[in-house]
């Protein structure tokens, strides 16, 4: 078998069984998850990795997400809740592509937005934790934590795709994506 047919063999994933197709999902997500979670990994890495997208991820992360502020919230809201985070997390990781885009910076969108579902991720934790003690500090100081956290890797993904001049002009929006995000988390 040659080199080309062997790596098609290998794309072709229609005859894989369903719970091979979950767990290798499951792998690359993981592999993802380890560069936002790990910010002592160098930065070359970090973005090799990230370039290369999928979406489970971040609809995972957005998923739970909006679940546990869902169920946070007043018995009434909890619906309006889901969609309104489902909404901010979509909409705003759009808008922030966009704004790198506009700035310059050679990204496909579902990259960019790949990036920044992936990096809620230490948000969602903030969130999950926060709900099972619900202490104002504890929550704050977790949401905090989160955000920092969070931070890490979208910065440096979004910094390399546009011009020095440029980089906080490219950053300022992904920090305030998050704190609408972390904003949110506090609230309900």
């Amino acid at each position: 078998m040659t080199e080309t047919s062997q790596h098609d063999a290998e794309l072709m994933t229609l005859d894989e069984p369903v719970l091979e197709t979950i767990k290798r999902d499951l792998k690359m997500i993981g592999a993802k998850l380890k560069f936002v979670f790990m910010p002592t990994a160098k930065s070359e890495d970090t973005i090799a990795e990230l370039r290369k997208w999928d979406l489970w991820g971040p609809l995972l992360f957005c998923l739970i997400l909006s679940v546990v502020l869902s169920v946070s919230a007043s018995e009434d809201q909890g619906s309006t809740v889901f969609a309104c985070v489902f909404v901010v997390v979509w909409v705003g990781a759009f808008i922030v592509t966009l704004n790198v885009q506009l700035l310059g910076g050679k990204v496909p969108n579902f990259q960019s937005v790949c990036v920044l579902g992936y990096c809620i991720c230490p948000l969602v934790l903030a969130a999950v934790l926060g709900m099972l003690w619900n202490n104002i500090f504890f929550k704050l100081a977790l949401v905090a934590a989160g955000y920092a956290w969070a931070m890490r890797a979208p910065v440096v993904f979004m910094a390399q795709l546009v011009s020095e001049e440029k980089k906080a002009l490219a950053v300022f929006p992904v920090g305030l994506f998050y704190l609408v995000i972390a904003w949110m988390i506090v609230i309900i």
